[in-house]
């Protein structure tokens, strides 16, 4: 019998499974087992994971754990993402996009309202979820746990809240994607690059008082979607500054 222990930092002890677990894990086992097969099997999947230490050398997910091993698994933050490969030095190296599983479709939305790439498809089933993430090399945001598990999973985050204005929080503080922000650049039915449109062009779609009083458009290449900048932009930016840092609200109302 191999005996270990792991003990998981700061916010990966909310994801040990029982809940309010110890987060000095001691885990006996038989045979050759990684590192990542046995975090999982406490509840926590790899993707969460920035770091993960013995008392000698930073390690893999793929280390063999060894008898009386003493190990530290340290949560993943821009800072310290040793594993994915999205960090280097605290800035992400990969493009910032992103696929959604089926429960996420409003921060799907919210994230597109802000410019982020953000695939979403509810009718998508967890294997073609993880193909695109993959084949795409996208970000897969999901609060399933066993789908963040598959070993072919590169890139995940693990959506903690159940509330959206949380959950947008979360990816934007995760992925420090504040400076990516770029307002209504995304059509958010589809997630397609906005284009301008001549108001002649759209005019037959328009309702009398958006007619009369707007005249700058946009529209969606994809879905045909005609957007321009009326009170709904109001609504979006008052709910947005209760979300966002101060200091970027200001930036957001220049351009808006």
């Amino acid at each position: 019998m191999t005996i270990a222990v792991i003990q998981f930092h700061d916010s990966l002890q909310e994801l040990i499974r029982p809940r309010n677990s110890d987060p000095h894990q001691r885990i006996g086992f038989k045979g050759r087992q990684t590192i990542k097969h046995l975090v999982e099997s406490l509840g926590v999947p790899h993707t969460e994971i920035g770091q993960l230490r013995t008392k000698e050398t930073e390690i893999g997910l793929g280390y063999l754990v060894k008898n009386r091993d003493m190990l530290d698994a340290f949560p993943a933050t821009p800072e310290r993402d040793h594993l994915s490969g999205m960090f280097s030095n605290g800035r992400m190296v990969i493009p910032a996009r992103f696929i959604l599983d089926n429960h996420l479709g409003k921060l799907a939305n919210d994230l597109r309202l802000l410019g982020i790439d953000a695939l979403y498809n509810n009718q998508y089933d967890d294997r073609e979820l993880a193909e695109n993430a993959v084949s795409r090399d996208l970000i897969l945001l999901s609060r399933d746990r066993q789908l963040l598990m598959r070993k072919s999973i590169q890139y995940g985050y693990l959506v903690r809240s159940l509330f959206p204005d949380e959950q947008l929080r979360e990816i934007l503080e995760r992925f420090d994607l504040f400076s990516k922000i770029n307002l209504f650049e995304r059509c958010a039915l589809c997630n397609t690059i906005l284009e301008p449109v001549e108001k002649q062009e759209i005019e037959h779609r328009l309702e009398p008082l958006t007619k009369k009083y707007f005249f700058d458009f946009k529209i969606c290449p994809g879905c045909e979607q005609v957007y321009w900048r009326g009170s709904h932009m109001k609504r979006i930016l008052y709910r947005l500054e209760s979300i966002l840092p101060d200091e970027i609200v200001p930036g957001i109302k220049d351009d808006a």
